[in-house]
């Protein structure tokens, strides 16, 4: 297992961070306004967000990179030899909640953990991933957002993206409500093999090609018209996504778990959303059809070959 290289990694993820917030930018009327923060025990890091914009009703886009001399209980529960280990943790990590219920909220971050011990190899390994929740979906934008997911994995191996979709299908469900948060796309954890400049390749190239799957989609349902009826499905369905993060996001575990900076780790929030009681979909509804065809682990890719 090769020597990871922690600046090269940072330097990749600051890079990635200006490229997204500068993309999303063009299709916006707004900056992202950028707030630098130091962690009181060690490390810092710089949120970017942009709220009531004319395409997103809020977004960020967060770096940060930590340190300290013990990992937090999320980090450790499933790898307890690392207990007691000083760490370094950096990535980026961003949500993007438009206002539009036709265009769909998106989620994608990458990672880097770094576990060290004196006069011991260190321990480092690559996460992350992008995935979609769309409210009113549609047949063309999800397999336009896989065949992106699928172009960035292939050239490191046939069952990479296969692997990474089920992982990612698996991984945001929320068991609770036994339904996935959205259609899916990439995750990925503890990646550490072949070594670290073919782990370090692959992370950099699903990175790159968030915004490639999400700016198309972006662009084409940004005008689409919409009423109160399809905003308030859309209200209702981020309370699905507050669950999600709240209950089950690693990420979100971590920050908190590690001290991390409240207002950056919770910036994924939505600015408005609601919880109705008892809340039934309609039978025959394009929101029943949310349900029924598109909140159902599928190959996506398949329906074009």
């Amino acid at each position: 297992m090769s020597v990871p290289d922690i600046n090269a990694v940072k330097n990749y993820l600051l890079g990635l961070q200006d490229s997204i917030c500068e993309k999303l930018q063009q299709i916006d009327n707004k900056q992202f306004i950028e707030d630098s923060w130091v962690r009181e025990a060690g490390g810092g890091g710089r949120t970017r967000v942009l709220s009531q914009g004319s395409v997103i009703e809020k977004g960020g886009v967060n770096f940060s990179h930590v340190h300290g001399d013990k990992l937090p209980a999320s980090a450790t529960a499933h790898r307890p030899e690392l207990a007691g280990r000083h760490f370094q943790a950096m990535g980026v990590s961003l949500v993007i909640h438009p206002h539009n219920p036709h265009v769909p909220t998106s989620h994608a971050n990458v990672r880097c953990f770094v576990a060290e011990k004196e006069n011991e190899a260190p321990v480092w390994w690559f996460g992350g991933g992008f995935d979609l929740t769309p409210y009113y979906g549609v047949d063309e934008d999800c397999i336009h957002w896989h065949q992106v997911a699928h172009d960035a994995c292939e050239p490191f191996g046939e069952d990479i993206y296969p692997r990474f979709k089920k992982w990612c299908d698996d991984y945001f469900y929320l068991k609770h409500r036994n339904e996935p948060r959205g259609i899916g796309g990439l995750f990925f954890d503890d990646l550490n093999e072949p070594d670290f400049d073919t782990s370090f390749a692959l992370m950099r190239a699903i990175g790159d090609a968030y915004i490639k799957a999400y700016l198309p989609i972006v662009q084409k349902r940004r005008d689409v018209p919409y009423g109160e009826r399809e905003r308030n499905f859309q209200l209702h369905r981020r309370g699905r996504y507050v669950e999600f993060n709240l209950v089950y996001d690693r990420g979100t575990l971590f920050g908190l778990q590690s001290g991390g900076r409240t207002e950056s780790i919770l910036m994924s929030l939505p600015p408005e959303v609601r919880w109705s009681y008892d809340w039934q979909v309609e039978p025959g509804s394009a929101e029943a059809r949310l349900y029924e065809h598109y909140l159902q682990p599928k190959d996506w890719l398949g329906e074009i070959k």
